[in-house]
């Protein structure tokens, strides 16, 4: 156990700094990565770590692609690609509590087929923001499907909708591989389920952010946002419920991943 938390402190704090280097990662959001990253890599296996992997480096390479044409809309985010503690807890936590209970468990599958939902569907949020926003057309809003400025909350686009579906895809492929490699002979369908929880999740997380996520509205230019600051001064409350924060939704979402993932392996 020793040595597994040496090399994953290492692997862990190596990729930390680097992160936070690039931007990718604030120093509080770097720190609780190293926690996160270690606990997984400790308890965990290539199944584990593998996927945090995957999430991280392809969310943080997508957050920087086109950065200048996403600049005015990720203005209008509470949280851009430089994540911080709390982002990286909403995002990578449950894997943190997961990966426990599946070490101490007799059947670790359950526990691995939940992470694999949490996984698929935080990796599907982010590629649908980070990509959905290049869309050349308007996103529409998820339940009245009329138009909306790109960058509002519960917006959707098709090339959001289609990155989100890769994402979920890549993570429940690699996770059905990784899971074959240690000797989980788990049937082909655990990519079918990952893909359509790590798809339904990020619904999730849209349709939340339509309606009980805190949004915001600026005083000097009247854009609705999630930021508390916009255009230099303090935005005024403007719907939803000033506790669902974008860090809660986006644990939510996560969190129904998880279960969609584990209600479809076990029925």
């Amino acid at each position: 156990m020793g040595i597994s938390f040496a090399w994953g402190l290492f692997l862990s704090g190596l990729i930390s700094i680097i992160a936070y280097l690039r931007k990718s990662l604030s120093f509080s959001g770097a720190i609780a990565a190293i926690g996160i990253g270690t606990l997984i890599f400790m308890f965990g296996s290539l199944f584990w770590y593998g996927l945090l992997l995957v999430f991280f480096i392809s969310s943080s390479l997508f957050s920087h692609f086109k950065k200048e044409r996403k600049r005015e809309v990720e203005e209008l985010f509470a949280k851009t690609g430089c994540r911080d503690a709390l982002q990286v807890l909403a995002n990578g936590g449950l894997g943190g509590v997961l990966v426990i209970f599946s070490f101490l468990s007799a059947d670790p599958l359950p526990y691995m087929v939940f992470y694999l939902g949490t996984i698929a569907t935080v990796n599907a949020d982010t590629w649908a923001t980070e990509i959905g926003v290049l869309n050349r057309r308007a996103p529409r809003h998820i339940l009245t499907w009329k138009r909306v400025e790109k960058g509002t909350s519960g917006g959707v686009s098709r090339l959001g909708l289609f990155a989100s579906l890769c994402a979920a895809g890549l993570i429940s492929l690699l996770g059905f591989i990784w899971m074959r490699m240690e000797g989980h002979m788990e049937s082909p369908s655990i990519i079918w389920i990952g893909t359509m929880a790590g798809f339904i999740g990020a619904l999730v997380d849209s349709l939340l952010g339509a309606t009980v996520q805190k949004i915001n509205i600026c005083k000097q230019c009247g854009k609705i946002t999630e930021k508390a600051l916009h255009c230099g001064h303090k935005a005024d409350f403007y719907r939803g419920y000033p506790w669902m924060t974008n860090d809660l939704v986006n644990f939510l979402s996560s969190l129904s991943g998880g279960l969609i993932a584990w209600g479809l392996y076990v029925l």
